[in-house]
Order: C-alpha cells, then sequence, then structure tokens
C-alpha cells in the first residue's frame, strides 16, 4: 500500500514506520492519522510482524500536531468537527492497542503529540542530543489525544503535570531520568539502537512475548481508565474554537489570554 506521509518498510517480521513529511518537520496532520490507523489496522491481523518501530525522516522524529488544517474547520459541520478532533486520540488508541512490541525512536525532537505518540509505545529510544516539549499550555490549548493519563503513567502525576503546564523543553537525558525515555543511543544510530532491541525481542519465544504484552495492555488500562477521564473529542474542538478565537483577536491587536 502506498501512503502519502509514511514510509512503511519491512525486514522479515519488523516493520518500520517512519513519518514522511520532512519538509514539515514530519508535523502530523489528518492524513498522517488517517495511515497511522490504517497500518495499525492492518497489523491487527498480521502474525508475521512481532515488532514495530516508529520513527522519522529528515533527522527528526516529529514537530507534533499540524495546526494548520484548524483553520479549515470554521465552516464544517460542528459534529464533523468534534469527530474530527478525536482524530488523535483514535490514533493513540490504535498503537497502544497493537499486539506487537512497538518502539519509538526518536531523532532531533518530538514536541507535543508527537511525545503522545511516542508514549503510546512499549520502549522509547533517543538520541542524545534529541529534546522534547509540550507546548500546548503555552498556545493556549488544553493537552489531548487523551495525553495525560499516559504520560502520568510513565513519569509519574507530578512530573507529567510540571512539563504539561511549565511547557519546559527537556533533554533526552531528563527523559531518561524521569522514565520517558527507555534508552538513550549515540545520536544517528537511534534506529540502529531500535533495531537491536528488535532483534532481541525477535530471537525470543513468539507466544510468551505476546502474552506478556497482552497482560500488560490489561494493566495499563486498568490503571489508567482513560475513557473516565474526560472526552477528547470535546477537548480537542475547544482547543480548536480557542484557536480561531485566537488568531482573530491577535488581528484585532488584542491580548487573547485576557479577554
Amino acid at each position: 500500500m502506498e501512503y502519502e506521509t509514511l514510509n512503511v518498510g519491512r525486514d522479515r517480521a519488523l516493520m518500520v514506520v517512519r513519518f514522511n513529511r520532512p519538509e514539515k518537520k514530519n508535523a502530523i496532520n489528518r492524513q498522517t492519522h488517517l495511515e497511522l490507523q490504517a497500518v495499525c489496522r492492518a497489523l491487527s491481523d498480521d502474525f508475521e510482524t512481532r515488532v514495530v518501530i516508529l520513527a522519522g525522516e529528515g533527522g527528526v522524529f516529529s514537530s507534533g500536531a499540524d495546526t494548520s488544517e484548524w483553520r479549515e474547520s470554521a465552516a464544517a459541520d460542528e459534529l464533523e468537527v468534534r469527530h474530527t478532533s478525536g482524530i488523535g486520540s483514535r490514533t493513540s488508541v490504535a498503537i497502544e492497542s497493537l499486539d506487537q512490541i512497538t518502539i519509538a525512536a526518536v531523532q532531533g525532537f518530538a514536541i507535543g503529540g508527537a511525545l503522545v505518540l511516542a508514549a503510546c509505545c512499549d520502549l522509547r529510544v533517543a538520541g542524545e542530543s534529541a529534546w522534547f516539549s509540550i507546548p500546548e499550555v503555552e498556545l493556549g490549548l488544553p493537552l489531548g489525544w487523551n495525553a495525560l493519563p499516559r504520560l502520568a503513567r510513565e513519569m509519574g502525576h507530578a512530573r507529567a503535570l510540571e512539563l504539561t503546564i511549565t511547557c519546559d523543553r527537556f533533554s533526552a537525558a531528563k527523559a531518561y531520568e524521569y522514565g520517558l525515555v527507555t534508552h538513550i543511543s549515540p545520536d544517528g544510530e537511534e534506529e540502529m539502537t531500535a533495531r537491536g532491541l528488535a532483534e532481541s525481542i525477535l530471537a525470543k519465544p513468539p507466544l510468551p512475548v505476546a502474552l506478556t504484552k497482552a497482560t500488560m495492555k490489561s494493566l495499563k488500562r486498568g490503571s489508567e481508565m482513560v475513557d473516565a477521564v474526560y472526552s477528547d473529542a470535546d477537548l480537542l474542538l475547544y482547543s480548536r474554537l480557542m484557536a480561531q478565537r485566537r488568531r482573530r483577536l491577535e488581528k484585532e491587536g488584542r491580548a487573547w489570554w485576557r479577554v
């Protein structure tokens, strides 16, 4: 299958999925979400692929959600906009629900939604110079894609709260210290390190690995109760409306956060 925004390759039981919008720093647009979801659907009955690596082309992982598309939603049907607003959450669930072991290979940076998708993977490799940030609050937006329960799971509630509301950039070393990153590699060797992990996993008997992953998925669902926390579609709809309001007020020369 051909993809517009992804580069998907296979090496026996290993699949590598790369964001492929280098001219946009691999920003994740609606097409990217749809294609990632399609890949996950195909993997649901793929018994040959046992490990999936998520990476990026052009020397970076991803700059996060492509908010430029939000401008197109002003005249759309409200229910359609609400459905579209939940697309990031659906992608996150699709990645997290995979039976295959998933590894994020972060080169350069992972910002906002890109960090969320990395957190949905089972393991995360980052280059020594890689960095992360969650800038949504600084932009006047709540963090969506049901990210907070996932970040709290990986880093603890206090650290997830701090990084989300301060929007501070943090290094790969800090991400490793916080528990978000599981392996640090030399710059430029992120995917090689991820492939090494994959080979180690592929050397193990398939069924015990699959059963262990299934048990871990159950533990995650029980500890997070993501669906009970909030309606992510409504939260992202609010974000879109606030982004439109911000652009209007800025054109008028008014401070959007004080009006």
